[in-house]
């Protein structure tokens, strides 16, 4: 296996990339991406600005390089555990992306941050941490396990673009896990300025104080819903600025 490794470790990294697409696309058909290819399609662009907030491992990162390879992304990842599979399965394409460790919501500074976890096979489970606090998740979601708050370096949307010199964004993919009004009030300028927006909602207050889907469209009132993914009480929508 270490012969394995070093072999691979010694090839160009375009052979490397390209070998591990050829995987990706074995493991994942082109069919499971149907929302990634209705958003690339939309932005009609090679080479789109494309903000992934809460990127968890990158594997929503992956899939739009695969779909848009000179994509610019900039990914957002808080908790320490999620960066870490972030940088180990990105390990190939960290020259193609930007990751930056910190959450985003409506201040500067630090926040708590709740991670989480499961049961069984799932005790690893961080796809559910949130800085707003869990409410009825802890119950319509029962496995799941909230740890300690820890605490995180958090930023504005609108000051982290003004310093990254960022005036015009083609896509934002927000999964904030309820969060969703706090990255809202910090980025009024920059949503102002960017086409579209893809976010998760529920309409169950799973974290306190989340706002439900009509909530936040009150909240962005220049942008129209493409389309809503719903499952029940909960979904995903794809905004789209009509100001643009």
């Amino acid at each position: 296996m270490n012969i394995q490794r070093s072999f691979r470790e010694s090839l160009p990294i375009s052979i490397r990339r390209t070998a591990q697409e050829l995987l990706e696309r074995v493991r994942e058909p082109m069919s499971s991406l149907g929302v990634h290819r209705q958003i690339v399609s939309l932005l009609q662009k090679p080479n789109p600005v494309i903000l992934d907030i809460g990127c968890n491992d990158g594997t929503d990162t992956r899939r739009f390089l695969r779909l848009c390879p000179k994509a610019q992304l900039y990914c957002f990842e808080p908790d320490p555990r999620a960066a870490a599979r972030f940088k180990k399965y990105m390990n190939l394409y960290l020259d193609k992306v930007r990751l930056f460790e910190i959450a985003i919501s409506n201040r500067n500074g630090t926040i708590d941050f709740h991670p989480s976890n499961g049961e069984g096979s799932a005790k690893e489970w961080d796809q559910s941490g949130s800085i707003r606090r869990p409410k009825n998740h802890l119950v319509e979601h029962d496995w799941v396990r909230f740890d300690r708050p820890v605490s995180v370096e958090t930023r504005r949307l609108d000051d982290w673009c003004s310093e990254a010199n960022l005036n015009e964004i083609d896509f934002i993919w927000m999964d904030v896990q309820g969060a969703e009004s706090d990255v809202i009030a910090g980025g009024r300028q920059t949503l102002s300025n960017t086409r579209f927006i893809y976010t998760e909602y529920s309409d169950h207050e799973l974290y306190e104080g989340q706002l439900s889907l009509q909530a936040i469209l009150g909240l962005l009132p220049s942008f129209e819903l493409v389309t809503c993914y719903a499952r029940g009480a909960e979904g995903d929508v794809l905004l789209r600025n009509t100001s643009l």
